[in-house]
């Protein structure tokens, strides 16, 4: 015999409101987007072992290197990661640039170190991506990292990384920051529209109980970086993943494998949700960024709908990571789960996309959206066989949107709790939801 709990939540709308909102109206479709694909792609794919692997090892810059004659992604097709993100409901991609080794994958006049210099390729991955990215109306966005595990000029010494690369020249700080700003403006003058450059690598210069810029070791000069970017391309959006509050010039804030709120993996210590930007977390599928062949963890595509689901409940997008093997393919397990999270998507996505936070902020049952007056609760789990639900509008129709099953209610009158009756509803083995228009 089943147990009759009553599932109590009495949340105004009014006190749980998280949604940020853009002071630019070409940054509009950020929020829209709710859903997008990052890629980790570069030399370090080839060891299989993750884009971390010049560190870990560690290997020496010499002989970390040699792996530029022996890149090849040879089936490499732009078209087709643009279709796997776009089928899958995504609406941009952020790429990887230039990760922390110092790889460029785009033709790059400032530096030796690039996709244009292996033997075997010698194709121009930042082009292809933007073009068909252009074709097919999704943004690109690139990740760009301040670390550089490879260049002289960058202050190894005291950074938290790099150490075991075998570099032993001081640097050059201004040198490299003359360097990134050369990059910079190649891939926004050269590629077409880029809506965001996302960097990465910041806290290498921070201790790390630091939580603040103004104990920074180093002067990252990201108020002329920033400017720069928005000189070239103005609609240009800038994030920067420091795992701290964003500083001016920075147009959404950035959460790592967590979700706005949390701190489960240590990277949100003492990160506080910025009330005037908008919000992105960034996920893997499996465990690793970049491609490792022993990484066999994937998450499973309940799993990634959730997330993004809870995600969007908190206002906030869900930047989901693949890393392509070494021939350029996206592996066959993310392709699969992108395929049937975009099924879903197909579906139901009017119920993440262009919405807001909801009536009550995630719970460890589910989640709720907001666009208009349309509100969708998203029950992932039957925690009980009634959900009370505080809302303060009149409900002019309610019912479940994914379900062949009715859907009733009381309204007390007094408090605006509206109790849903949950009882013998047989429940999506995914996500149930619940279609509230108000008056």
């Amino acid at each position: 015999m089943r147990k009759t709990i009553l599932f109590l939540l009495i949340i105004t709308i009014s006190c749980i409101s998280m949604q940020s909102q853009t002071s630019n109206p070409n940054h509009a479709w950020f929020e829209e987007a709710r859903f997008g694909l990052f890629v980790h792609f570069g030399p370090y794919s080839v060891l299989g072992d993750g884009e971390w692997v010049m560190q870990n090892r560690p290997i020496k810059v010499q002989e970390y290197k040699k792996l530029q004659k022996f890149f090849n992604p040879q089936d490499f097709d732009a078209k087709t990661w643009v279709k796997t993100a776009k089928d899958a409901g995504m609406k941009y991609i952020t790429f990887t640039s230039r990760h922390h080794d110092g790889f460029s994958n785009w033709d790059t006049k400032q530096s030796e170190w690039n996709i244009m210099n292996t033997p075997h390729f010698g194709r121009d991955i930042v082009k292809e991506l933007a073009d068909e990215c252009h074709k097919e109306g999704i943004k690109l966005v690139l990740y760009y990292s301040l670390i550089d595990w490879s260049r002289n000029d960058y202050q190894y010494w005291t950074g938290g990384t790099g150490q075991g690369c075998g570099r032993t020249e001081k640097g050059d700080w201004n040198s490299y920051i003359n360097f990134m700003k050369a990059q910079l403006t190649e891939l926004l003058t050269n590629y077409g529209e880029i809506a965001g450059i996302w960097f990465d690598g910041d806290w290498d210069q921070h201790p790390k109980d630091s939580h603040t810029h103004a104990t920074s070791n180093v002067n990252w000069h990201y108020q002329e970086i920033y400017d720069l970017i928005h000189s070239i391309q103005p609609n240009c959006m800038v994030s920067n993943n420091h795992h701290k509050e964003p500083i001016q010039g920075e147009d959404y804030q950035a959460f790592e494998r967590d979700l706005p709120g949390e701190n489960k993996n240590g990277f949100s210590d003492g990160q506080t949700i910025s009330q005037h930007l908008p919000m992105e977390t960034c996920e893997t599928m499996n465990q690793t960024w970049g491609y490792n062949i022993t990484d066999t963890n994937f998450k499973s595509t309940t799993e990634i709908i959730h997330y993004l689901v809870r995600a969007a409940g908190h206002g906030a997008n869900l930047l989901l990571n693949v890393g392509p093997m070494p021939n350029g393919e996206i592996q066959p397990e993310s392709v699969q789960r992108l395929q049937e999270v975009g099924n879903w998507t197909n579906k139901f996505g009017q119920t993440i996309y262009g919405t807001k936070s909801g009536l009550i902020k995630p719970q460890s049952w589910g989640a709720a959206t907001q666009k208009g007056k349309t509100h969708y609760i998203h029950l992932f789990e039957q925690e009980g066989n009634q959900l009370t639900i505080n809302i303060p509008n009149k409900i002019k129709s309610a019912r479940w949107l994914n379900l062949d099953s009715p859907l009733n209610w009381t309204v007390d009158k007094k408090t605006g709790n509206v109790t849903f009756d949950l009882l013998d509803t047989p429940f999506d083995d995914i996500d149930s939801i619940i279609e509230i228009i108000v008056q």
